[in-house]
Protein backbone atom coordinates (compact mmCIF):
# COMPACT_ATOMS: atom_id res chain seq x y z
CA UNK A 1 0.00 0.00 0.00
CA UNK A 2 1.49 3.65 -0.64
CA UNK A 3 1.64 6.39 1.16
CA UNK A 4 -0.53 8.03 -0.07
CA UNK A 5 -3.32 5.24 0.30
CA UNK A 6 -2.51 4.85 3.29
CA UNK A 7 -2.90 8.16 4.40
CA UNK A 8 -6.43 8.35 2.47
CA UNK A 9 -7.77 5.57 4.43
CA UNK A 10 -6.47 6.61 7.77
CA UNK A 11 -8.38 10.48 6.51
CA UNK A 12 -11.24 8.53 5.94
CA UNK A 13 -11.41 6.56 9.28
CA UNK A 14 -10.81 9.17 11.59
CA UNK A 15 -13.48 11.45 9.60
CA UNK A 16 -15.67 8.51 10.46
CA UNK A 17 -14.74 8.19 14.07
CA UNK A 18 -15.01 12.19 14.89
CA UNK A 19 -18.68 12.09 13.29
CA UNK A 20 -19.97 8.45 14.63
CA UNK A 21 -19.50 10.21 18.95
CA UNK A 22 -21.45 13.39 17.31
CA UNK A 23 -24.43 11.58 16.03
CA UNK A 24 -24.53 9.45 19.57
CA UNK A 25 -24.76 12.21 21.21
CA UNK A 26 -27.09 14.13 19.45
CA UNK A 27 -30.22 11.15 21.27
CA UNK A 28 -28.94 9.69 24.88
CA UNK A 29 -29.59 5.94 24.80
CA UNK A 30 -32.34 4.38 26.27
CA UNK A 31 -32.01 0.98 27.95
CA UNK A 32 -33.88 -2.10 26.69
CA UNK A 33 -33.23 -5.39 27.09
CA UNK A 34 -30.44 -7.58 24.89
CA UNK A 35 -32.02 -8.51 21.30
CA UNK A 36 -35.22 -6.06 21.92
CA UNK A 37 -35.68 -2.21 21.82
CA UNK A 38 -38.75 -2.84 24.56
CA UNK A 39 -38.40 -0.07 26.73
CA UNK A 40 -38.77 -0.11 31.04
CA UNK A 41 -39.63 -3.70 30.31
CA UNK A 42 -42.90 -2.87 28.24
CA UNK A 43 -44.41 -0.76 31.28
CA UNK A 44 -46.17 2.48 30.67
CA UNK A 45 -43.99 5.53 31.94
CA UNK A 46 -47.02 7.91 32.32
CA UNK A 47 -48.41 5.37 34.35
CA UNK A 48 -46.37 6.27 37.25
CA UNK A 49 -47.49 9.74 37.03
CA UNK A 50 -50.90 9.36 36.18
CA UNK A 51 -51.85 6.06 38.43
CA UNK A 52 -48.67 6.29 41.21
CA UNK A 53 -47.50 2.37 40.02
CA UNK A 54 -46.18 0.85 37.11
CA UNK A 55 -48.79 -0.41 34.63
CA UNK A 56 -47.78 -2.82 31.47
CA UNK A 57 -48.05 -0.77 28.20
CA UNK A 58 -50.03 -2.82 25.23
CA UNK A 59 -48.35 -3.14 21.68
CA UNK A 60 -51.11 -1.57 20.13
CA UNK A 61 -50.22 1.92 21.61
CA UNK A 62 -46.57 2.01 21.04
CA UNK A 63 -44.11 5.31 20.47
CA UNK A 64 -40.39 4.85 19.03
CA UNK A 65 -38.20 7.51 21.24
CA UNK A 66 -34.68 7.65 21.08
CA UNK A 67 -34.31 4.04 20.29
CA UNK A 68 -36.83 2.73 22.51
CA UNK A 69 -40.11 1.52 22.23
CA UNK A 70 -42.08 2.28 24.78
CA UNK A 71 -45.18 1.01 25.59
CA UNK A 72 -48.93 2.73 26.86
CA UNK A 73 -51.65 1.15 28.40
CA UNK A 74 -54.20 3.66 26.69
CA UNK A 75 -53.98 5.31 23.72
CA UNK A 76 -54.09 8.55 25.86
CA UNK A 77 -51.43 7.71 27.68
CA UNK A 78 -49.76 7.43 24.68
CA UNK A 79 -50.80 10.89 23.26
CA UNK A 80 -49.48 12.01 26.69
CA UNK A 81 -45.87 10.52 25.82
CA UNK A 82 -45.97 11.77 22.27
CA UNK A 83 -46.44 14.95 23.21
CA UNK A 84 -43.88 15.86 25.70
CA UNK A 85 -41.25 12.69 25.97
CA UNK A 86 -38.75 14.62 28.20
CA UNK A 87 -41.63 14.98 30.39
CA UNK A 88 -42.24 11.04 30.98
CA UNK A 89 -39.20 8.84 29.92
CA UNK A 90 -37.20 8.03 32.69
CA UNK A 91 -34.18 9.76 33.60
CA UNK A 92 -30.75 8.56 32.30
CA UNK A 93 -32.50 6.68 29.46
CA UNK A 94 -33.58 4.09 32.22
CA UNK A 95 -30.55 2.79 33.34
CA UNK A 96 -30.21 2.61 37.32
CA UNK A 97 -30.00 6.01 38.78
CA UNK A 98 -27.49 4.85 41.76
CA UNK A 99 -25.26 2.99 39.47
CA UNK A 100 -24.96 6.03 37.25
CA UNK A 101 -24.17 7.92 40.06
CA UNK A 102 -21.14 5.56 40.31
CA UNK A 103 -20.52 6.36 37.33
CA UNK A 104 -21.44 3.33 34.99
CA UNK A 105 -24.63 1.28 33.33
CA UNK A 106 -26.91 -0.81 34.77
CA UNK A 107 -30.32 -1.80 34.08
CA UNK A 108 -33.53 -0.11 35.32
CA UNK A 109 -36.06 -2.42 36.60
CA UNK A 110 -39.69 -0.88 36.05
CA UNK A 111 -40.42 -2.17 39.69
CA UNK A 112 -38.30 -0.27 41.52
CA UNK A 113 -38.99 3.28 40.96
CA UNK A 114 -39.11 6.83 42.22
CA UNK A 115 -40.74 10.07 41.04
CA UNK A 116 -38.57 13.18 42.17
CA UNK A 117 -38.81 16.71 41.68
CA UNK A 118 -41.59 15.48 38.51
CA UNK A 119 -38.85 13.12 36.99
CA UNK A 120 -39.06 9.35 37.02
CA UNK A 121 -36.04 7.20 38.24
CA UNK A 122 -35.56 3.73 37.96
CA UNK A 123 -33.13 1.39 39.96
CA UNK A 124 -31.67 -2.02 39.82
CA UNK A 125 -33.82 -3.64 42.28
CA UNK A 126 -34.99 -3.46 46.59
CA UNK A 127 -31.88 -3.29 47.25
CA UNK A 128 -30.14 -0.62 45.42
CA UNK A 129 -33.51 1.41 45.46
CA UNK A 130 -32.93 1.28 49.42
CA UNK A 131 -29.49 2.66 49.61
CA UNK A 132 -30.49 4.78 46.76
CA UNK A 133 -33.38 6.31 49.22
CA UNK A 134 -30.62 7.39 51.55
CA UNK A 135 -29.27 10.23 50.09
CA UNK A 136 -31.62 9.96 46.81
CA UNK A 137 -30.61 14.27 46.03
CA UNK A 138 -26.97 13.69 46.50
CA UNK A 139 -27.39 10.42 44.04
CA UNK A 140 -29.39 12.47 41.67
CA UNK A 141 -26.40 15.54 41.51
CA UNK A 142 -23.92 12.65 41.20
CA UNK A 143 -25.38 10.79 38.25
CA UNK A 144 -26.32 14.21 36.55
CA UNK A 145 -22.57 15.25 36.27
CA UNK A 146 -21.96 11.19 35.49
CA UNK A 147 -24.56 10.77 32.66
CA UNK A 148 -22.88 12.61 30.06
CA UNK A 149 -19.46 11.14 30.93
CA UNK A 150 -20.45 7.89 30.40
CA UNK A 151 -22.85 8.33 27.33
CA UNK A 152 -19.60 9.19 25.33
Amino acid sequence: MTIRRLFAAFTAAAALVAVVPAAAQAEPPVYSAPFSKLAVQGFDVVAYFDGGKPVKGLAKFEVTHQGGVFRFASAAHRDAFKADPVKYAPQYGGYCAWAVAQGYHAKGDARFWAIKDGKLYLNYNAKVQSDWEQDREGFINKADTQWPLINR
